[in-house]
């Protein structure tokens, strides 16, 4: 039997609901803030993420998929939305005075990197990302974060953390990296391998290791908030006031440098603790990337993005038990009593799918009961029954099912205009869910 490749996943049935109703729900938001969609390919030339995301990051030298095409082209799938974005940006020349100046952008597609599957973590993973290009203006780092911060509480999820930290510029980061590598050469020997390689090739990513050792070490290591220049200093200030005045919580980790090199100035992670990862993990995480366009080929155009990993979403919403409502609502199911009515259950469904309405029926000639049973349990909201008795009187049975008024109805009735036999019929029921407080 050929099994699906490891670190992937089959997504379907009650799963797939799950998925399609983070989608949605984060679709609506985006919208309400003036995103609009960029869908950019799978694969990208390996030097756009050698480039853009870092040859010393992890993502590039230990995780990207990458292989030769047989143009002999080195390709890589891509482990990241954001570079992607911004080569679309740079080559559709989107930083053009016929579009909108701040850019908005989202983006919900798979990702690939080649890692030990663990809860959470897959190697084709998908992500939620936004990116806005021109604007260095603090409001645009608080909005996005918001934004953010919005689809996560719009999912009811709790348990949340926003952590941020400012990398400052390429300046900044420069003198930093000195005291960084004076602070830890000292302690070369006692660092993990990974750590040992990084320390002159890229310290910063030594602050972000997950070995205790090193965490140990780099707990009193001096801090980038230190090195910022004036600009970067009252950008991050500026940052702060703004989501106190959100009334957004926060709380400041000067060693967070996130893993991927681009960033620079307010970077951010959205955490939680919850036991179902069995360690504090980050759910979301951006920042700020003012050169990146630049790295890529464009002109100097700033820009501000995230990343959410849906997979630990989906996590997160099963373990807090949210009440995922069910999208897929069923308008009609046609039970059809013996094989006579084959035809006439197919001519009803497909009458009431032409209307705009959601319809099914039973294609194994079941016994009435056992066809009520499966209206009943997908939510039907009104049932045709129709018999041979039925084909015979040119009529159907058509009933409500919240309030179980049931009547006989002609077939040239319902086929000549069901939305208004729909709604004729139904009125009690919308009636009976208004005093309820439900929806129709």
């Amino acid at each position: 039997m050929i099994q699906k490749p490891k670190g992937t996943a089959d997504i379907f049935l009650q799963e797939a609901e799950i998925w399609q109703y983070v989608e949605e729900t984060a679709r609506i938001l985006l919208h309400d803030y003036q995103f609009s969609e960029i869908r950019t390919p799978m694969f990208e030339s390996y030097e756009l993420f050698s480039r853009g995301v870092g040859d010393t990051s992890d993502i590039v030298s230990k995780e990207m998929y990458d292989f030769y095409d047989k143009g002999d082209r080195h390709i890589a799938l891509k482990p990241e939305g954001t570079a992607p974005v911004v080569r679309a940006y740079v080559e559709n020349k989107l930083f053009g005075p016929e579009h909108p100046k701040p850019l908005k952008v989202y983006y919900i597609s798979p990702m690939f990197r080649y890692e030990r599957p663990q809860g959470g973590r897959m190697r084709q993973f998908h992500q939620l990302g936004v990116e806005v290009f021109g604007s260095v203006n603090p409001a645009t780092d608080v909005e996005t974060m918001a934004l953010a911060w919005d689809i996560l509480k719009e999912l009811e999820l709790s348990d949340l953390k926003l952590v941020i930290n400012s990398l400052g510029k390429t300046e900044d980061r420069i003198r930093y990296r000195e005291a960084l590598i004076a602070y830890l050469e000292p302690f070369h020997d006692e660092l993990s391998k990974d750590s040992q390689t990084r320390l002159h090739k890229n310290p910063l990513r030594v602050l972000d290791s997950k070995d205790k050792r090193d965490k140990e070490i780099v707990a009193q290591a001096p801090s980038i908030l230190e090195f910022l220049s004036e600009d970067s200093r009252k950008h991050f200030e500026a940052v702060q006031e703004m989501l106190q005045a959100l009334e957004i919580p926060f709380t400041i980790n000067s060693n967070m440098v996130r893993g991927l090199d681009y960033y620079q100035d307010t970077i951010f992670e959205i955490m939680t603790s919850s036991a179902v990862f069995g360690a504090e993990t980050t759910i979301c995480g951006g920042g700020r990337y003012d050169g990146l366009v630049q790295e890529i080929g464009g002109p100097e155009v700033p820009g501000f993005g995230f990343g959410m990993g849906l997979e630990r979403l989906i996590l997160l919403i099963k373990d807090q038990q949210v009440d995922v409502p069910k999208l897929s609502e069923l308008d009609v199911y046609v039970v059809g009593l013996g094989e006579v009515t084959n035809i006439e259950s197919l001519k009803l469904v497909q009458n009431a799918r032409q209307a705009g309405y959601s319809a099914d029926r039973d294609f194994h000639d079941r016994k009435a009961k056992a066809q009520f049973k499966t209206a009943t349990k997908n939510g039907a909201k009104v049932v045709l029954t129709i018999g041979e008795d039925e084909i015979k009187n040119k009529q159907v049975q058509f009933k409500v099912m919240s309030t179980g008024k049931e009547q006989t109805l002609s077939l040239a009735e319902i086929y000549a205009d069901f939305d208004k036999v729909y709604k004729t019929q139904t009125a009690d029921m919308t009636a009976f869910n208004e005093f309820f407080g439900k929806e129709d």
